[in-house]
């Protein structure tokens, strides 16, 4: 299966991870070539990958803010589960890892992803059916982090149940839940779960959370956006790391 990415920033990141077969670049005709369109033409010129000059409206066929570039590659390559807790080992560091309940909206997802390559969280799970996949759309909506992290597709109520005999505490992000988010271990092993964007957390995969906690919030309206809650837990969660090991160096 091959599909089109777009956007300088993915198509950059994916000449950098090298975890894709790479089959054409399309530029569009008359782009000017500085910056880091100079960079993946030199890495295309490397690879020997061909690179056709185009009209711009062949490229708005393949995608909205394609920014006068589209690479043909081979499918997403998902990873295996244990890829991700062995990242964490491989790293010496406790795992943070992000499970995605029924996400449905490639933008959150996108977004999400990007701010978990940020923490350098170590890998992410999502079911397999049912919810969004790493398509070219959430990779152009990460920016092309999707091409560094790892994503395992899987049952997320099996997954909860391997991290836990793993020693993985389960934290779900609940809007409803009685306990803040200071209230679960941020800084032991972790993984963080987000629910679908209307209805949050099924109850089965709520249920086998150790526990549920919420954003305390000040304003007026009731919740935030899953991409935004997400990302101000994954930020809380590093920022602690951080800080232990600040205070276990000094």
């Amino acid at each position: 299966m091959r599909e089109w990415i777009t956007g300088r920033n993915p198509v950059f990141e994916i000449f950098q991870t090298r975890r894709r077969e790479i089959f054409r670049l399309l530029v569009a005709s008359g782009t000017e070539e500085k910056g880091k369109l100079t960079e993946i033409l030199n890495q295309a010129a490397k690879r020997r990958i061909p690179v056709q000059r185009v009209p711009r409206q062949q490229l708005d066929a393949l995608g909205e803010g394609h920014q006068g570039i589209a690479l043909e590659v081979s499918a997403y390559p998902y990873a295996d589960y244990s890829e991700i807790l062995k990242r964490a080992n491989q790293r010496q560091e406790l795992p943070l890892i992000l499970l995605l309940d029924m996400l449905q909206n490639p933008q959150n997802l996108g977004t999400l992803l990007r701010t978990a390559e940020a923490v350098g969280a170590h890998g992410i799970i999502i079911p397999p059916r049912r919810a969004a996949g790493i398509t070219p759309a959430v990779v152009h909506a990460s920016a092309g982090a999707t091409e560094h992290l790892l994503v395992a597709q899987m049952n997320l109520a099996q997954a909860i149940d391997l991290l836990k005999s793993a020693g993985v505490w389960v934290v779900g992000l609940a809007g409803e839940a009685a306990q803040p988010i200071s209230y679960a271990p941020l800084d032991a092993p972790l993984a963080l779960v987000v629910g679908n964007e209307g209805e949050g957390m099924r109850n089965l995969v709520a249920k086998k959370c150790d526990v549920l906690v919420n954003l305390p919030m000040r304003g007026k309206i009731e919740s935030l956006n899953a991409a935004v809650a997400g990302s101000i837990a994954l930020y809380l969660a590093w920022m602690t790391r951080q800080q232990k090991k600040t205070e276990a160096a000094a």
